[in-house]
């Protein structure tokens, strides 16, 4: 349906690209993975004709229609909100608009070209299309009272969501998205989930969530050393078998009937985990036809995440009574907030507004003053903070070495090869350690913050978003991180299987009361009387 050929991009001498040949097929989906600059977004808008290719090029098989989540979240600002949608399908768009207009300065003259362009509105099922683009709204959580709204005057999470019911509009042959799961609730990821396990067509993804990758890929489109290679399998798979190729690579001396054996227990192992979906099936049976000469090593980089403790934490860790906050202008973020940390507690901080989870962290660490209630840490606790806005911490214009500096405590750890192999650690090795800390990029800025917390040996971590801008790599080292981390962890995040792998109790904040529960994160999230509970705490809507 779609195919790439002999595609090379090359930007002054650096080449992202050198003659990639791949195809996608119908009824598959396709998770674009690669490291931070590998070209996915790149790749993305090659696929789409927004960026020309140096050499080669794309073919869309004729009479195929493509769509593309749009990333200027203002684009659109001057339409309503179902007319946005519509013009998702812009073949049926015009065909309307060019109704509309012959309408608007009707004559006999024009009567024949109306009648033409009927038959094909209807045979594009087009009378039903304010209905089907009403239901997508709502299905993403747009009430029908915004349909008539202008864009412009929706906030930035709901127009997102427009903006992807636009993308999904008319169920187009190839559908092209680029981080569509930002700025989405739990709730409105899981049915864009649900939606595309279900999707006939062909589906292109780039997305740094993993449980998202899980849930939807059939296959894997792995940029590497400039090239692009399909893998059977979701994301899961992919990275548990690079890693197993990787071992058996190690083992010069194991037989190749022993890696053989080894890779079909694997490959059995997940075939009976395959999500239940329609397309489980057929992914099943990619699995099973795998050979131990079809999986590889990957070439990735994982930086070395290990939180250390300096002392452990009493029995005391955090006490809050009666807590609340609002923002500056006076709007109740949440209330009645009574929390008592026990030791080794990981706690999800959940809110259906982030302002609320942030001032949380800010407040808990003496940046913010909380309108009522007090808090009291343990004696015996030491607090490492990563906030979701770290620019205050790369204002100055020093090298990484000196940066990281700031934080030791010893004069071993002053000395610069200890820093040096600090910094080594987390992917700043050789004269990386030497760039200015002021022209970072946000993921290595958030890999320095984690060297941070590393140095200062805390017992409790306080995470605020903290996957924001880190790769799956690093996204991967840091979740295993905290998996193994023996102290305690309060924090927010909107990456699922982060939250689902790391919590073991979630708190939820919302302007009328506080919800507590130890559970993981899947089992709060599927409880209905939780999903009742929540509904009736939240002053406005979703």
């Amino acid at each position: 349906m779609l195919s790439v050929s002999n595609l090379s991009v090359q930007f002054g001498k650096r080449v992202l690209f050198d003659e990639v040949n791949v195809s996608f097929t119908s009824g598959n989906c396709y998770g674009v993975i690669g490291a931070n600059g590998a070209g996915k977004s790149t790749f993305l808008k090659i696929l789409s004709g927004q960026v020309d290719p140096t050499s080669g090029q794309v073919h869309l098989e004729p009479g195929k229609r493509m769509s593309v989540l749009e990333q200027n979240h203002n684009a659109y600002d001057e339409f309503p909100v179902l007319e946005t949608v519509v013009m998702g399908n812009k073949p049926l768009f015009e065909i309307k608009k060019e109704i509309d207009a012959l309408y608007a300065d009707y004559n006999d003259a024009n009567a024949d070209r109306i009648g033409e362009l009927q038959v094909t509105f209807e045979e594009m099922d087009g009378w039903n299309a304010d209905s089907d683009a009403a239901a997508l709204l709502s299905n993403l959580g747009i009430s029908e009272a915004l349909h008539y709204t202008a864009m412009s005057d929706l906030d930035a999470k709901l127009k997102v969501r427009v903006l992807l019911a636009q993308a999904l509009f008319g169920n187009p042959d190839v559908l092209v998205m680029d981080e569509p799961t930002n700025d989405l609730d739990y709730e409105t990821i899981a049915w864009l989930e649900n939606f595309l396990a279900g999707y006939d067509n062909t589906v292109i993804v780039v997305s740094h969530d993993r449980h998202f990758l899980d849930a939807v890929c059939t296959h894997i489109a792995d940029i590497d050393f400039g090239k692009i290679n399909l893998f059977s399998g979701n994301y899961t798979f992919w990275y548990e078998s690079s890693q197993l190729a990787a071992r058996q690579r190690a083992q010069q001396n194991k037989k190749a009937e022993e890696k053989a054996k080894e890779l079909q227990e694997f490959i059995q192992r997940f075939s009976a985990n395959v999500a239940k979906s329609k397309q489980a099936t057929s992914r099943k049976k990619m699995l099973e036809k795998l050979k131990v000469e079809d999986i590889k090593p990957s070439s990735r980089r994982y930086p070395a995440i290990i939180f250390e403790r300096e002392r452990e934490a009493g029995d005391q860790i955090l006490n809050i009574e009666n807590m609340s906050a609002s923002t500056d202008e006076g709007e109740l973020l949440f209330q009645r907030l009574n929390l008592n940390l026990a030791k080794g507690d990981k706690v999800a901080i959940l809110s259906r507004d982030s302002r609320a989870t942030s001032a949380f962290f800010e407040i808990i660490t003496g940046n913010k003053k909380q309108d009522s209630g007090e808090y009291k840490w343990g004696i015996t606790t030491t607090q490492s903070y990563l906030p979701a806005d770290n620019s205050k911490f790369f204002q100055q214009d020093i090298n990484l070495v000196d940066w990281l500096r700031q934080w030791a405590k010893t004069e071993e750890e002053r000395e610069e090869v200890f820093i040096r192999g600090f910094l080594g650690k987390m992917l700043f090795s050789g004269e990386e350690a030497l760039k200015k800390s002021s022209v970072l990029s946000g993921g290595e800025k958030v890999r320095c913050m984690l060297s941070r917390m590393m140095m200062l040996r805390a017992n409790v971590l306080l995470l605020d978003e903290p996957t924001n801008h880190l790769d799956l790599e690093s996204i991967t080292a840091f979740n295993n991180s905290l998996k193994n981390f023996k102290g305690t962890v309060l924090f927010t995040t909107h990456d699922h299987q982060f939250a689902q792998t790391v919590a073991n109790r979630i708190v939820e904040l919302t302007p009328k009361d506080t919800i507590d529960r130890y559970l993981t994160f899947d089992e709060y999230m599927s409880d209905k009387s939780i999903r009742e509970q929540r509904d009736k705490m939240y002053a406005i809507p979703v």
